[in-house]
């Protein structure tokens, strides 16, 4: 049984920060920066990786304790969402929504203790590159992992029409 719905809302979970990514076409294609040393969002990351989704796939929840994540939508579109758990948060309680991908390029910066998950829309495969600031430790993982329907969060991974 899925948790009653909490309301999303439209402002930003405290220390989420969004930038949008613009792509330079020519003829022979695009060029599109993601993450650069000149971003005001940069704060370094240890390695990146690429994640994919098949359409309607929900991938939820996880959070780290050190890390913060940059992550961009690169091909087909994602519903990102965002809990913000953090019991000393000024915004504790509070869900955002986010749909990033090929119609809406965006670096999104998710910081210690929020958790997040997507869940590909549409028809095509996501894929979805990280920066994290940290290097993945196998035998000691900075990930705390819960699932998609877990009753902690209240959030309902559903589509919502009208």
């Amino acid at each position: 049984m899925s948790p009653e719905p909490s309301a999303v809302h439209p402002e930003p979970i405290a220390g989420v920060c969004t930038q949008q990514l613009r792509a330079i076409p020519d003829e022979r294609g695009r060029l599109m920066e993601l993450y650069s040393e000149g971003s005001d969002l940069f704060v370094g990351f240890a390695h990146s990786y690429l994640t994919t989704a098949y359409p309607g796939v929900v991938k939820a929840w996880h959070l780290h304790r050190e890390q913060i994540d940059n992550m961009a939508a690169v091909h087909g579109m994602v519903k990102l969402v965002l809990f913000d758990g953090r019991p000393d948060s000024p915004t504790h309680g509070r869900i955002n929504e986010l749909f990033i991908g090929q119609h809406n390029t965006m670096l999104v910066q998710i910081p210690c203790g929020v958790f997040h998950g997507f869940k590909a829309i549409g028809g095509a495969e996501a894929m979805v590159i990280n920066f994290p600031s940290r290097a993945y430790r196998h035998e000691d993982p900075d990930e705390i992992r819960i699932p998609p329907d877990h009753p902690s969060i209240p959030y309902d991974w559903a589509r919502k029409d009208g």
